[in-house]
């Protein structure tokens, strides 16, 4: 039987990788999608590809606040299939043709209303009972997204990378969400798929956790005994709260 987070007042949710895809990192989605559309790169081009799109994201504004979700997911897999054209790992005309990166960002948008189906009616009854923060590494345009999900009205502030100057993994952005809640850290729950970008800075700030375990990417160091609650599908989050 979970035992019961008696003393949460207000929860903290961050975006990416949580909500979205119920705690699948978006390079492994996207790789799965590569394979399905039979994009002839292997595992390890597909993910210098991936890096040097979110590198190119973070440097360039490409991404405007009136983009929604399957707007930033077209622009995400245009440069990494241009990163592997340019590499010599694909060739244009097969890129062309096959319309890769319009096919993998679609797929990947009716992935996520997918995901959503479960992950949604978390957040809605949650919002019903706490007050609940959004906290986010993204690119400014997290509020565009968030209405076009029917996510937004559940949150009562949004706390987002792009637009307050600081990313995760510094702690200084979980802060900046328990001060937008109005509760001590220490009544505060966070719920991140992430151990390094999630659990290690909320637990710096003094908050408890809920890590939303699932397939992450890379080796990751982690600690299972930091996180006060280990999930793998977010709606096991409700009996710690109900």
């Amino acid at each position: 039987m979970n035992k019961k987070l008696n003393d949460i007042q207000g929860v903290i949710f961050d975006y990416g990788g949580t909500i979205d895809t119920n705690s699948r990192h978006w390079a492994e989605v996207l790789w799965s999608k590569y394979e399905e559309f039979q994009v002839p790169v292997d595992k390890q081009s597909f993910r210098e590809a991936y890096v040097h799109g979110e590198r190119t994201l973070a440097r360039v504004p490409l991404v405007k606040p009136e983009h929604n979700f399957r707007d930033v997911l077209c622009i995400k897999t245009r440069i990494q299939i241009d990163f592997l054209v340019d590499g010599g790992k694909l060739s244009r005309e097969d890129a062309d043709a096959k319309k890769y990166a319009a096919c993998i960002a679609e797929s990947c948008y009716d992935y996520v209303l997918e995901v959503l189906k479960r992950t949604r009616p978390v957040v809605e009854t949650l919002s019903r009972r706490y007050r609940l923060v959004l906290v986010s590494n993204f690119y400014g345009n997290i509020q565009t997204i968030l209405k076009d999900f029917g996510l937004f009205s559940f949150f009562s502030d949004i706390i987002e990378s792009s637009v307050v100057g600081v990313r995760k993994p510094d702690p200084a952005i979980y802060r900046l969400g328990v001060e937008a809640m109005g509760f001590p850290a220490g009544n505060v729950l966070v719920v991140g798929d992430s151990f390094s970008k999630d659990v290690v800075p909320a637990k710096k700030v003094g908050c408890k956790v809920a890590w939303l375990k699932g397939e992450g990417w890379g080796n990751e160091e982690t600690d299972e005994s930091l996180p006060d609650v280990i999930i793998g599908d977010l709606p096991d989050l409700l009996p710690y709260l109900l």
